[in-house]
């Protein structure tokens, strides 16, 4: 769109990852991705859709009267015009986070944002989409989340962790593939090898399973 976005939802929930979790949030999903990770979770929001103006959406976003927005895909990216969605919605007063698969460039993002970017572990299956100047864009503030299905995940995570010295860069979520790496385990290795990370769950599929809108 010229002037707007394909949006495939727009829904409060709970944060269910991430720094701010548990806290209310309004969700901005766009659809579209350039990846296919095997574990995806979102695969209906790959099309379809509904057109939408900047507009509308911040005035929709606007209506649930909570701080936090996360602005989310599907690869939101892929739109261009979800950067000023991004400035539009700070501009609004909103505490906005941005999640991002790590495979655009996220150069051009508002300062303003939160960047929870993914870095793509082996079993998804999209490794090579991994952009690695991105780690050159990160503030403090950002978050770079690696999902795991298994311990040569976690190996190969850890080790991306130590070799660029991500800790100093940003805050480092590892978070398991629900049904495929039992949480437990994850913890035991982070711990056992005292890793510089945040471990995390995705809260909403405790909570609600993968229902939409959740």
């Amino acid at each position: 769109m010229s002037d707007g976005l394909q949006i495939s939802e727009i829904f409060l929930s709970l944060q269910g990852e991430s720094r701010t979790v548990g806290c209310p949030t309004v969700f901005v999903r766009l659809t579209g991705c350039p990846l296919r990770c095997r574990y995806c979770d979102t695969a209906y929001a790959f099309t379809g859709g509904t057109p939408l103006t900047l507009d509308a959406i911040v005035d929709q976003v606007k209506a649930y009267g909570v701080p936090h927005v996360c602005v989310t895909g599907g690869e939101p990216l892929a739109q261009p015009n979800s950067l000023s969605l991004l400035t539009a919605l700070c501009d609004g007063g909103h505490q906005v986070s941005l999640e991002t698969s790590g495979a655009l460039d996220i150069a051009p993002v508002d300062p303003r944002v939160v960047k929870v970017m993914d870095i793509k572990t082996p079993s998804s299956g999209e490794i090579h989409s991994n952009r690695w100047k991105n780690l050159d864009h990160l503030a403090p503030d950002d978050q770079v989340k690696f999902v795991l299905c298994n311990r040569d995940d976690y190996l190969w995570s850890s080790g991306i962790v130590r070799t660029h010295d991500l800790a100093r860069r940003a805050e480092i979520l590892f978070s398991p593939v629900h049904g495929r790496l039992p949480p437990r385990d994850l913890a035991e290795w982070i711990l056992a090898d005292r890793l510089p990370v945040r471990f995390q769950i995705q809260l909403h599929k405790w909570l609600w399973n993968d229902a939409r809108g959740r």
